[in-house]
C-alpha cells in the first residue's frame, strides 16, 4: 500500500515514519512540508537516517495513494480537506479537527467554527479499543487527543461494566512530557520555563475534555468528568490518574474478575497490578516508543473510590501508533504490523 504522510515534519509525523519504515505492508511514497520543502526528511527526523530518502514536499506535489496520513496541526486539516480526501480513497487525521460529533463544541472548547461541519458525521473515531468495528468499515478516520486516550482507556473497561456511580464525578490528572505539546515553540515550552517543570497547564478547561465525555457516555452512565493537565519534565509520556465511585462496594478480586475479559482480547492493553517490585504500577517510561497502554488500579479500603491509572507514549499510542493500528484495521493488515515494538528499559 502507497502511503503519503501529510503534515510529516513534527513529532507525530516523526513518529508515523519511523514506525511505517518498519511496517510490512505499507510503503511511505512521499512527505509534505511546505516550510521544509526540498530538504531531506532525515534533516529534521535523524532518527530516519539509512531508513529513507525521501525529500519534503509541497502539499500541492502530492501524488494520489491508497492512504493518506495526515499530522497538519489542529485548525488546518478542515479547510484544505477536499484536497486531502481527493489523495487517496482512506484518510488518516491525527489533527482535532474532526474528532468532535457537535460542531458547536468547536467554538466552545478550540475557539473557533468549524468550516466544514457537514463533513463531521463521515469521520469515525480512530481509538481501536472502543470503535474497531467503524474503523473496519470507515473510509475517514480521526485520532484521538493524547490526553483524551490515556483518561478514556483508563476510565472505559469500568464504565463498560456499569462499576462506576454516574452520580459522583470522575477526577482524572494527567501528567504530559513536553512533546504533546508539538514540535513549535512557544513561550512555555522554551528550556528556562520548560526544565524542572511541575506546573499545572490546563486545571480546568482543557479541550479534551470533550472527546473524554463524548467516548465515555456512548458506553454507559457517566457523570461530571474533572480533568486536569500537568506539565512534568519529561519528553515523552503521559501518566493519567483518576479517581471515581464506584456504584457497589467491591473488593478488587472481584474487579479482576470483571476486568480480565474486557482487556484480554485487546493486543495493547495490559493490566499492571503487582504486589511486590519496583514497577507495581504503571510507569511512561516503560511504553516509551511502543503502541502499548498500561493500566493499573487501587481499591481505597476506606471509601468507594478507585484510583485508575494508565500510561501511555503520547506519540505512540496518543498518536501515530493509534493511527496506524486504525489503518491495519480498515487496509486488512493484521492490527499489530507495525507495531509490535517493545519498550526499553532501563531508560
Amino acid at each position: 500500500m502507497r502511503a503519503i504522510v501529510q503534515g510529516g515534519s513534527g513529532y507525530a509525523g516523526g513518529e508515523l515514519l519511523r514506525l511505517l519504515a518498519g511496517h510490512p505492508g505499507i510503503e511511505v511514497t512521499q512527505v509534505s512540508s511546505e516550510r521544509l520543502r526540498g530538504r531531506p526528511v532525515t534533516a529534521v527526523h535523524p532518527q530516519l537516517r539509512d531508513r529513507t530518502q525521501l525529500r519534503f514536499c509541497g502539499r500541492d506535489d502530492l501524488e494520489p495513494a491508497d492512504v493518506v496520513f495526515s499530522a497538519l496541526r489542529h485548525g488546518e486539516t478542515a479547510p484544505g480537506i477536499d484536497a486531502t480526501l481527493a489523495l487517496a480513497p482512506i484518510v488518516v487525521d491525527l489533527s482535532a479537527d474532526f474528532r468532535l460529533h457537535d460542531p458547536a463544541d468547536y467554538p466552545r472548547w478550540y475557539g473557533w467554527e468549524h468550516p466544514r461541519p457537514e463533513l463531521l458525521p463521515t469521520f469515525s473515531a480512530g481509538l481501536a479499543e472502543l470503535h474497531r468495528a467503524e474503523i473496519a468499515g470507515g473510509d475517514r478516520l480521526s485520532i484521538g487527543g493524547c490526553v483524551a486516550t490515556a483518561t478514556i482507556l483508563a476510565l472505559a473497561p469500568f464504565i463498560r461494566a456499569g462499576l462506576v456511580d454516574p452520580t459522583m464525578p470522575i477526577v482524572a490528572d494527567a501528567l504530559i512530557g513536553s512533546s504533546a505539546a508539538g514540535s513549535e515553540p512557544t513561550p512555555t515550552s522554551h528550556h528556562p520555563h520548560r526544565s524542572g517543570a511541575m506546573h499545572s497547564f490546563a486545571p480546568t478547561g482543557h479541550r479534551h475534555t470533550a472527546e473524554v465525555l463524548q467516548d465515555l457516555r456512548a458506553l454507559g452512565a457517566v457523570g461530571e468528568v474533572a480533568l486536569s493537565v500537568t506539565s512534568v519534565e519529561a519528553v515523552r509520556g503521559i501518566l493519567v490518574t483518576a479517581h471515581l465511585w464506584l456504584g457497589d462496594a467491591l473488593e478488587e478480586r472481584e474487579i479482576w474478575r470483571v476486568l480480565r475479559p474486557l482487556t484480554a482480547a485487546e493486543p495493547f492493553l495490559r493490566m499492571v497490578k503487582q504486589a511486590h517490585g519496583l514497577h507495581r504500577h504503571p510507569d511512561p517510561r516503560l511504553v516509551t516508543g511502543t503502541n502499548f497502554c498500561d493500566l493499573g488500579f487501587s481499591r481505597d479500603p476506606h471509601s468507594r473510590r478507585l484510583v485508575v491509572t494508565a500510561a501511555i507514549d503520547n506519540l505512540g499510542k496518543g498518536a501515530a501508533g493509534q493511527a496506524i493500528q486504525a489503518a491495519n484495521i480498515r487496509l486488512g493488515f493484521p492490527e499489530t504490523a507495525g507495531l509490535e515494538q517493545t519498550g526499553l528499559y532501563p531508560l
